[in-house]
């Protein structure tokens, strides 16, 4: 058994996925002048043009979208986006176990 990644040719990309993705463009289109965050949780460098990419593309080309990444030894953002960008080194679990204090 292998974890649903686009690594080969067998990512399951079905009828459900296609239409999953025209939902998120059509949010993405309706919501696009709104303020907007693109937040990515321990996204690597293993498949970036389907998730990463696409977050710094938007968040430079929409007005009011900003971008947070929380990523343990690999949270960064372009330095177009940087003013626009919140980037935390640091362990998921940790970052939920301090929130579940709150």
């Amino acid at each position: 058994m292998e974890v649903n990644l686009r690594c080969d040719n067998y990512f399951v990309e079905d009828k459900a996925w296609h239409e999953s993705a025209e939902r998120y463009k059509t949010f993405l289109n309706e919501n696009c002048n709104k303020k907007i965050v693109f937040m990515e949780l321990g996204v690597g460098m293993n498949t970036p043009v389907i998730i990463k990419y696409p977050f710094w593309k938007m968040t430079n080309a929409l007005k009011n979208a900003h971008y947070i990444c929380i990523n343990k030894g690999e949270s960064y953002a372009p330095k177009e986006i940087e003013k626009k960008s919140i980037c935390v080194n640091c362990d998921i679990g940790e970052i939920i176990e301090k929130l579940g204090r709150m």
